[in-house]
């Protein structure tokens, strides 16, 4: 439940009595073009039975259906599908209005989307000349009758000041909208063929068009319209963003990348990346990451693409794999926790799928160390393979960034800690409550020590947490502002990675700060680390 005054989305949430859940690990979204379904709205699926319910399943102008197939088929459980189209136009549908008619448009645009209506007067009275009842049906295919969706509105009116007026009415359906204007009179009842009583059905017009090939400003979108990648604004959670070639012969381009980079780091999942066509061994790949224009630990690649079998075809074809990758990362983090190194992490693919072209040892390892990592289809024997790598590079100014385990525990700790302690919005801020945030906090953190995340550290060195007076000061406690501050072991001896938590009417947001001398910062009293605050909260990474 939405609060307009607060702009706050109200939902149950867990209180300090209840432990800190851990936010799930393994939900991909695919974000490109489908043969059916609608435009930019997220829709969940678990299996890609309901893929092909919701979006038509495979269709070869669409790479987005293989991944998601190959998502499934690697081990994914739950993925979230964007549909975006470039100049897809909808079916229409016409019914009679004594000489006019009332003309509908099918909300989900292109060839495969088959509605068909039906207009009676049943239980209208002879003095209501304005009323009428409709029933809209999605059906499997022209002329059958495998209903697959279906609304139905009684009473309608053709009236506009009418409280039933069919143009308000149907704009809250999930077929249809109302093309122009609706007509003064109301639709003529339909009849079933031969029959003066049954009532029978209008179908929609061949008219819908899928069509072209996807641009990288379809993928983009717009934040005002939620279009494309920014359709996610509604969805509060995700872990891997994928965004599948825009056509089998045609690359992500780099402004994609960049937006698509920026997003994931603002929502805290990873972007899985395709290595382009054109890097066909390793010695291309090498030698295409001196110019890459992406580098983030926000961002995950594993090269070379795949084969696998195309069941359209008939026969093996070259895949982007980024599918196939996040199925098989959800699936390790499925099984054991995400910074256990390097098994979990590391990509083996599944039967009936193998690399393009074989990456030796000498360079994986060179890949590795710039921020690539390789496919394979079995475990090498002897010894482990490298830790997955971010496409962090090796620029980059801390280990954790360069480790995809650590960034994952990150982003896990992060998820979760805002998540779980958003409860403090609805409770009195002061002393009681900072303590009840810390200890619940505490608990969490003890669970995961517990569980191996922080096991390069001494017992005593693995973690802090802040909530008192020294971080909720006067100020922020009238604008009703709970802080937290807390942290966890960097790869480097005596460094911490440093997070301030604010909950508020609104929102909450999660900062991190770079805290120079953590052991003298705790042990600084009240007065000082007030005035120290400032400083703190300046040096923003």
């Amino acid at each position: 439940m939405a609060d307009r005054l607060t702009g706050i989305d109200v939902h149950e949430e867990p209180g300090a009595e209840q432990s800190i859940a851990r936010a799930p690990t393994g939900i991909a979204v695919f974000v490109g073009r489908a043969l059916r379904g609608p435009l930019n709205r997220p829709v969940l699926i678990r299996s890609f039975a309901d893929f092909e319910r919701s979006f038509g399943g495979l269709w070869q102008p669409s790479t987005l259906s293989y991944c998601v197939d190959q998502f499934f088929e690697s081990g994914g459980e739950t993925a979230l599908i964007v549909r975006v189209a470039n100049g897809a136009r909808p079916c229409s549908l016409s019914l009679p209005c004594s000489g006019e008619a009332l003309e509908l448009a099918a909300i989900a645009p292109g060839t495969r989307e088959f509605l068909r209506a039906a207009v009676d007067y049943d239980g209208i009275g002879e003095n209501e000349q304005d009323r009428f009842n409709l029933v809209l049906q999605r059906v499997r295919s022209c002329g059958s009758e495998h209903i697959e969706d279906q609304e139905i509105y009684r009473r309608l009116s053709s009236h506009p000041e009418s409280s039933r007026f069919a143009g308000s009415a149907l704009a809250e359906s999930q077929l249809v909208r109302v093309a122009g204007a609706v007509p003064g009179s109301r639709p003529e009842p339909t009849l079933a063929v031969g029959s003066r009583n049954r009532a029978g059905y209008v179908d929609s017009s061949p008219d819908g068009d899928d069509g072209g090939p996807l641009t990288d400003y379809d993928i983009i979108g717009s934040a005002a319209q939620g279009t494309g990648l920014f359709a996610l604004g509604s969805v509060e959670h995700f872990n891997f963003l994928c965004i599948p070639p825009l056509a089998r012969d045609r690359d992500v381009g780099p402004s994609t990348l960049l937006v698509a980079n920026r997003y994931c780091r603002d929502r805290r999942a990873i972007l899985v990346v395709d290595p382009p066509s054109a890097w066909d061994s390793p010695a291309a790949a090498i030698a295409g990451m001196q110019e890459w224009p992406l580098a983030s630990d926000s961002a995950v690649m594993y090269f070379p693409r795949m084969l696998a079998y195309d069941k359209l075809r008939g026969r093996f074809e070259s895949f982007a794999a980024c599918g196939a990758v996040a199925g098989m990362l959800g699936r390790a983090g499925g099984r054991q926790p995400v910074w256990s190194p390097p098994h979990p992490a590391e990509a083996i693919l599944r039967p009936g799928m193998r690399p393009m072209c074989a990456v030796g040892d000498v360079d994986r390892n060179r890949l590795a160390t710039l921020g690539v990592n390789a496919l394979a289809v079995a475990r090498a024997p002897g010894g482990e393979r490298t830790a997955a790598r971010t496409l962090a590079g090796p620029g980059a100014s801390s280990p954790d960034r360069r480790l995809l385990g650590r960034r994952r525990l990150a982003l896990l700790l992060l998820t979760s800690i805002e998540r779980g302690t958003r409860w403090t919005l609805f409770e009195p801020n002061g002393p009681v409550l900072w303590g009840r945030l810390a200890g619940q906090v505490r608990a969490f953190l003890t669970s995961l020590e517990q569980d191996g995340a922080f096991e390069e550290r001494a017992a005593d060195d693995r973690w802090f947490v802040i909530c008192d007076g020294r971080i909720n000061r006067e100020y922020e406690r009238d604008r009703g502002i709970v802080n937290l501050l807390f942290g966890f072991a960097a790869a480097r001896p005596g460094q911490f990675h440093c997070y301030l938590i604010s909950h508020r009417a609104g929102g909450s947001r999660v900062k991190p700060v770079s805290v120079n001398g953590l052991q003298s910062l705790l042990s600084l009293p009240e007065q000082l680390l007030e005035e120290s605050l400032p400083d703190l909260r300046a040096h923003t990474c």
